[in-house]
């Protein structure tokens, strides 16, 4: 509990996924906060650790995610409403999670959302604290040089303290 209540609202994401589609929650959730005048700490662990890349190579598959519209970002409005049915075969094809990326990245860009580095660079400029997991850096090799500006690095027991003191904690 917060021993200060006039004390700014707490939010502590913790972002283990790092796909396309996974990337947007944290960093949306956390620059809203952040615009709204919260303390927020996203910690990166596992997979979610490559979103603090200074140039990550985020993909989408579908194969994974039978949820996932398919939808065409061109054409006429009653083209790209239509929900195109994949067979599950034509998923594994090589290219197809490259097709399946664009498709997003331009569905994106046509309903006006921020870019991953453009949603990123707001959070790290609305004073967002990055926190790269310190296990996993060591897991998967990574150094604090691969990792865009401002990326802390810290242990798990360190993002608890700060967790056990916020408001509101998410795991995406």
């Amino acid at each position: 509990m917060k021993s200060n209540p006039e004390a700014p609202k707490r939010l502590a994401i913790i972002a283990s996924k790092g796909t396309l589609d996974w990337a947007y929650p944290p960093f949306i959730l956390a620059s809203a906060a952040a615009a709204m005048g919260w303390q927020v700490q996203i910690f990166f662990t596992f997979y979610g650790l490559t979103l603090l890349k200074k140039e990550p190579h985020l993909m989408v598959t579908p194969l994974g995610n039978p949820a996932m519209p398919m939808k065409m970002p061109f054409g006429p409005d009653s083209f790209q409403a239509i929900e195109w049915p994949i067979p599950t075969l034509a998923m594994g094809m090589p290219g197809f999670n490259q097709m399946a990326t664009g498709l997003m990245e331009k569905t994106f860009a046509n309903k006006g959302v921020a870019s991953l580095p453009e949603l990123r660079q707001m959070c790290v400029d609305l004073g967002v604290q990055m926190t790269g997991c310190q296990m996993t850096m060591d897991v998967f090799g990574f150094e604090l040089e691969d990792f865009i500006e401002n990326t802390e690095i810290a242990g798990a027991a360190a993002f608890l303290e700060y967790a056990a003191d916020a408001d509101v904690t998410l795991f995406v």
